[in-house]
């Protein structure tokens, strides 16, 4: 998760929403990605991760991966997570406003979909919980600063 958090400390050096995500499989780091949807929407870090993770392993199929990643997956991420048949997601903090891992919704291990995944939540919570709420708080600052002052 340390390595997740250095991913997303460089998203947050961008200007972009400070998420960072990496695809392990059997102790070896296959991939890592930060956030860039600025940009693109679809751009989130897991979905990069998993896109590199699929690339260097020459399949869609991520069977017997795991993916950490510094925040709750959102629905499009998590529906990625079952596609790609990731075995367990581990992430930080939770996202009251769009968590589809536990929190919103249960994507990843709703018994109707045909993959579900093991997940693990809370690991270094409080550090990905904290790298969030600076970056929106730097971010809210700067709209307020930036503002033309009522008359």
């Amino acid at each position: 998760m340390k390595l997740a958090l250095t991913e997303a400390a460089e998203a947050a050096r961008r200007g972009d929403v400070p998420v960072g995500a990496l695809v392990v499989m059997e102790g070896r780091v296959l991939s890592a990605a930060s956030n860039r949807k600025e940009k693109d929407p679809t751009a989130h870090a897991e979905i990069l991760a998993l896109r590199k993770a699929a690339l260097l392993l020459d399949t869609w199929n991520l069977r017997g991966a795991e993916l950490y990643v510094t925040v709750e997956p959102c629905p499009m991420c998590a529906g990625a997570l079952v596609l790609s048949r990731i075995s367990r997601l581990v992430f930080g903090c939770p996202d009251p406003r769009a968590g589809a891992c536990g929190t919103l919704y249960d994507i990843v291990r709703d018994t109707r979909l045909n993959h579900r995944c093991a997940v693990r939540s809370g690991v270094l919570e409080n550090e990905c919980a904290d790298l969030m709420t600076s970056f929106f708080r730097r971010r809210r600052g700067e709209i307020l600063h930036s503002s033309p002052e009522k008359e």
